[in-house]
Formats: structure tokens, C-alpha cells, sequence
């Protein structure tokens, strides 16, 4: 029963091949096409709306030598928020609950940041790893924690986004296997659980749109660092 729970967290396989390029590109399937017009229905009217306020949100705090990473960003926001709701629908699967598909997003990213600050500005990326005034005796144990700290990075952005949703997935199981087991001795009980269960996922709703948007804001703001 405990190994079952975790079930939901394997890529499903399909004459031997893993599903999960299919369930990563699906959601694209759901963003209207592109026309001759510039606005062709109500839906691409709210695409359009969604695209400016998120790519608003995410550049307003960066220099506008930034702003050439706005395609790349707001991109990697929408298709976290796709693939994160996506893994919310009945027998589907959430590519983002492992581990080595966050990191794969989040390490070349953050190198991408830090190789862009020292490429433009060396001496201002290296003088991040020793702040101003300090005591000359603690220079190396500080100089070893900033490192430290900024190299984690990458690993504390993947972590981040796969424990949160996983979290989530295992606690939506466990309360929905709770309901159906009460349903037949304890209907009462059943019934409470259920409505747990059904603002436990409208929590889980906003907990993944909140992890896509944290995951490109903390991108953004190492960005604004090492510019």
C-alpha cells in the first residue's frame, strides 16, 4: 500500500516507451494557434493579457539590459504552470515531481546567469562572495559560505518545486484513499474528508501556479544580480 502511493510519481510506459515527452508537450496543445489577425477569439485575448502580465511582473525588477531574457523566462513560466496543472487532471502524470527534470531546468539556467556576470561585470560577481567590512580574520570562512550558498542554488530551486508538488500529490492520495475506504463504514467521516479533500486541491491548484511563478522569479532576480 505505501509503495502504491508513490505509484503516481513514475513516468507511465507505453510498449516499452516513457509516456512523459507526450505528457510534457500536451499542453501545448491547449494554447490557441496563431492567425493572420492579431486577435483572433476571446481565448487569445486572455492569452495575450496573461503572457503581458506575467512578462511585466518578471522584468519590472530587472535592468533593462535584462530584458533580452524575457522570451526565455516567461516561456519557462508558462510551461511549468501547464505541465503543473496538467499533473492535477485524473490519470495523467506531472513531470515536474522529479527531481532530475527540475534540475536540468535549473542548472543551466543559473550557469547561464553567473557565466553572464562575469563575462560583463567580473569584479562585481566576485565581490558578491565578500561583503563590505569584513573583519579580516573571518574572509575565508566568509568567502567559503558565499560560495557554498551560491552554488546550491540550482539545487535548492529543484528541490523546491519537487517537494512542493510532491507534497501535494501524496497528500490529495491519501485523504482521497481515506474517503472511499470511510465511505461504506463512517459515511459522515466521509463526507468531512471529502470536503478536505476538495480545498486541499484548490490549494494544491494555487500551490502550483505559486511554484512556477517562484521558481522564474528567483531565475530573474539572479539575473538582476549579475548585471
Amino acid at each position: 500500500m505505501n509503495l502504491s502511493f508513490f505509484d503516481q510519481f513514475s513516468s507511465p510506459t507505453f510498449l516499452g516507451i516513457p509516456l512523459i515527452l507526450i505528457s510534457m508537450t500536451f499542453p501545448a496543445l491547449l494554447l490557441p494557434s496563431p492567425g493572420n489577425r492579431w486577435i483572433t477569439s476571446r481565448l487569445s485575448t486572455l492569452q495575450l493579457w496573461f503572457i503581458n502580465l506575467i512578462t511585466k511582473q518578471l522584468m519590472m525588477p530587472i535592468h533593462n539590459k535584462g530584458h533580452k531574457w524575457a522570451l526565455i523566462l516567461t516561456s519557462l513560466m508558462i510551461f511549468l504552470l501547464l505541465i503543473n496543472l496538467l499533473g492535477l487532471l485524473p490519470y495523467t502524470f506531472t513531470p515536474t515531481t522529479q527531481l532530475s527534470m527540475n534540475l536540468a531546468l535549473a542548472f543551466p539556467l543559473w550557469l547561464a546567469t553567473l557565466l553572464t556576470g562575469l563575462r560583463n561585470q567580473p569584479s562585481a560577481s566576485l565581490g558578491h562572495l565578500l561583503p563590505e567590512g569584513t573583519p579580516t580574520p573571518l574572509i575565508p570562512a566568509l568567502i567559503m559560505i558565499e560560495t557554498t550558498s551560491l552554488l546550491i542554488r540550482p539545487l535548492a530551486l529543484g528541490v523546491r518545486l519537487t517537494a512542493n508538488l510532491t507534497a501535494g500529490h501524496l497528500l490529495i492520495q491519501l485523504i482521497s484513499t481515506a474517503t472511499m475506504a470511510l465511505s461504506s463504514t463512517m459515511p459522515a467521516v466521509s463526507m468531512l474528508a471529502l470536503l478536505v479533500l476538495l480545498l486541499l486541491t484548490i490549494l494544491e491548484v494555487a500551490v502550483a501556479m505559486i511554484q512556477a511563478y517562484v521558481f522564474v522569479l528567483l531565475l530573474s532576480l539572479y539575473l538582476q544580480e549579475n548585471i
